[in-house]
């Protein structure tokens, strides 16, 4: 447990300095009731940089480029690596059994392109990939899965492909045994699911990172946007509207509506799923 009394309280002008930065970096945003949640954190970095105030640790991420990497360390902190395989599933089933054959009845592409926007630990895109293996679709058309996000720790987790009984709560002991091998009290997902899924380092909130994401068919961005700022929200739609092609679907978490943001994209009820459609 990390020694906070070391640490002078976080002022009113310290927290919204720090806020502001983290805001201003990632898209996500701490309202004033969240002051605890931030400090509890980003603290453990102080003590690891041996700082003692919230203001020199401000300080050394806005202006000390000895400490480039810091940031990589705020990402892991800030990452929300609460996710399991077969979340939210009404929506695979629309990708898989509606999007899915609608893309490949009615375009000419070399390759369908699905981007996890925000995998955490990658339970989210190697699902997809179980399931559009399970209904043949690797062996019908050329797909790639590109799976991101911004914290390496999460990336390092999913490039891994080992997971903790944890993350099967929702999972069939049938589809376990068919893409998982028992390794060190874990189960590691096998080899030739694994390669469909390339791992990347993407912010979302840098426009530039998703640019490179450009030509992508489906996104998945789920339980993301809850912890950004409606400015970074706007942002980010807009980017995946510039990057995503013409039919192109985004599917967002059950909680999150995008009406109020942006009008880029049609919400249509498809299958038993809102789907939000660029077209």
């Amino acid at each position: 447990m990390p020694d906070y009394t070391r640490i002078p309280a976080i002022s009113s002008r310290e927290f919204v300095l720090l806020r502001d930065i983290i805001h201003e970096q990632t898209g996500i945003y701490f309202e004033i009731n969240k002051v605890n949640i931030l400090i509890d954190k980003i603290t453990p970095l102080l003590l690891n940089q041996g700082i003692n105030s919230y203001i020199d640790y401000y300080y050394l991420l806005k202006y000390d480029s000895h400490f480039t990497d810091e940031w990589s360390k705020v990402f892991d902190a800030l990452s929300v690596q609460e996710t399991y395989f077969g979340r939210e599933f009404e929506q695979i089933e629309t990708l898989i059994n509606i999007v899915v054959p609608k893309l490949a009845n009615e375009n000419n592409f070399q390759k369908l392109k699905i981007w996890s926007a925000a995998c955490a630990s990658g339970e989210e895109p190697l699902t997809i990939a179980i399931f559009l293996n399970e209904s043949g679709w690797f062996k019908k058309i050329p797909i790639d899965i590109y799976a991101s996000d911004f914290s390496p720790k999460a990336i390092s987790i999913a490039q891994s492909g080992l997971y903790s009984k944890h993350s099967f709560r929702h999972w069939s002991k049938e589809l376990m045994d068919k893409y998982f091998v028992i390794k060190d009290q874990n189960y590691q997902i096998i080899d030739t699911l694994h390669e469909h899924v390339q791992w990347k380092l993407v912010n979302l909130n840098n426009k530039k990172d998703i640019v490179k994401m450009a030509g992508m068919h489906i996104i998945f961005c789920r339980n993301v946007f809850i912890y950004f700022s409606e400015h970074a929200i706007r942002k980010t739609i807009r980017n995946f509207y510039d990057c995503i092609t013409n039919p192109g679907y985004l599917f967002c978490g059950l909680s999150e509506s995008l009406l109020k943001y942006t009008d880029d994209f049609d919400m249509q009820e498809i299958g038993s799923s809102f789907v939000y459609v660029k077209q």
